[in-house]
């Protein structure tokens, strides 16, 4: 659906008058387009410490414009305030701070840079995780990270964004994979995000596919989010497996028919659910996308049985009990990715959606709860929350609630399912076992939640 606010504020006219009235301007921001070859398209800036240098090494990999910015340990191009050129992507190595008197060095660090920032910027701060930490002066100020990095995020303009990742000892050789999305206009909606990357025994062999000889089931596939996430997984090398509702199967069959895939038309709330699809995946699979959801939304005083029943089993139920069927089977082979697919409403609370917040809530803390069961299987599971997105669900909802959810992000803007299928297909990634038992908001960082 158009946001025809973002397209007035970017007018000629729109400009100067929403300047004018103090109004928010959100710009468009710049999405991966087919045919692009590297992730950054402009200068990357490298600063801090020794981290820093691990990401010097892979530099060349992400773009041909690579400077340097204070003292370190890497052979780059000198950034000089004022005179460097705009900066594409930015990434800062904190892990090195870890007193509280350091902290000082992200002020003088990022101040000088700030206006220095092209559009549609990506910056990452790198840190160690505050529990790994034995002196509590060292976990105090990289915890400190957080607080600065969100509100930094929050201060960002022309659609530039920021995440946190915190690296843990022996996980340096994911940073490639990480910066590559983080860095690049895939993360286009992602903002304010704290995320952590633990060591993993499988790397991507080829960027320009990297899924490449790996089988994806996606559940509710047949139009909106799922469509654009069974897109973006074969876009990127996979062979897809669609499903949906039966009453949804001549989509479903057109879209397979599109992506070359298979399609499973299932009610994933029946009983022998798990025993027909495991029936349906004779040779396994790799990935699992469980995106099939619905919404009864009523307060809880008006709340019918029957409303409340229907979302906890399509939404939680059945995302539960299909994969430990897949799982138990061995359908889902090892070092397999599953990604669940939340809601800022599971994070945050929505009024009229105790049924829904409650489902989304409980999948994030499927993901927490099982994380470290699948690790021995080298098995990732993450869930991804999205915020306000662009589609037919929302373009439904009255326009003084919909302007809310759009402009209610540092971003002042809803995102488009291909936001969240580009988180998805990250996390599907075979490096990003890295991660695992965590939540990826892909909402611009919305003013629901942390």
């Amino acid at each position: 659906m158009s946001d025809r606010y973002i397209d007035f504020a970017n007018s000629s006219i729109g400009h100067r008058l929403v300047g004018a009235l103090g109004l928010p301007s959100p710009v468009r921001l710049e999405r991966w387009q087919a045919g692009r070859l590297r992730p950054i398209e402009g200068a990357l800036l490298l600063g801090g410490g020794a981290l820093a240098a691990n990401v010097g090494a892979i530099a060349p990999k992400l773009t041909d414009a690579v400077f340097s910015y204070g003292p370190g340990a890497w052979e780059a191009n000198p950034w000089i305030p004022g005179q460097g050129p705009k900066l594409k992507a930015v990434v800062f190595d904190a892990s090195e701070l870890l007193h509280p008197d350091q902290l000082k060095q992200l002020r003088e660090f990022f101040q000088p840079l700030l206006r220095s920032l092209a559009p549609s910027a990506h910056i990452v701060i790198l840190g160690r995780a505050p529990d790994t930490q034995r002196d509590p002066f060292a976990a105090s100020a990289q915890r400190a990270l957080e607080g600065f990095a969100r509100s930094l995020a929050k201060e960002l303009r022309s659609g530039g964004t920021l995440q946190l990742l915190y690296i843990d000892d022996g996980a340096e050789d994911q940073l490639e994979g990480a910066l590559r999305f983080f860095l690049s206009p895939k993360s286009a909606f992602i903002s304010g995000q704290v995320l952590r990357l633990s060591p993993c025994d499988t790397q991507v062999q080829d960027w320009t596919r990297p899924l490449s000889g790996r089988t994806a089931l996606v559940t509710g596939a047949a139009r909106g989010i799922g469509a654009a996430i069974a897109e973006t997984l074969a876009r990127d090398g996979a062979e897809v497996v669609l499903l949906d509702v039966p009453s949804a199967n001549t989509e479903l069959e057109a879209l397979a028919a599109r992506l070359g895939g298979r399609s499973i038309a299932l009610d994933i709330c029946a009983a022998d659910a798990p025993a027909q699809l495991i029936e349906y995946l004779p040779e396994g699979i790799d990935i699992v996308v469980h995106n099939a959801g619905i919404t009864r939304d009523k307060t809880l005083a008006n709340m019918t049985p029957e409303f409340w029943d229907a979302v906890l089993a399509v939404n939680l139920n059945a995302p539960q009990v299909l994969t430990k069927a897949l799982l138990d089977s061995g359908t889902l082979r090892d070092n397999g990715r599953v990604v669940l697919l939340a809601s800022i409403s599971g994070i945050a609370g929505n009024r009229g959606q105790t049924n829904y917040a409650a489902s989304k809530a409980g999948l994030i803390g499927l993901a927490h709860a099982w994380a470290p069961l699948l690790a021995e299987r080298g098995i990732s599971i993450n869930a991804v929350a999205p915020g306000f997105i662009e589609t037919q669900m929302t373009a439904h909802i009255p326009l003084a609630l919909r302007e809310a959810g759009r402009r209610m992000s540092s971003l002042g803007q809803g995102g488009l399912p291909q936001d969240v299928a580009e988180a998805v297909a990250w996390l599907g990634q075979p490096g990003s076992g890295a991660v695992s038992g965590q939540a990826l908001r892909v909402c611009g960082q919305s003013a629901l939640g942390a």
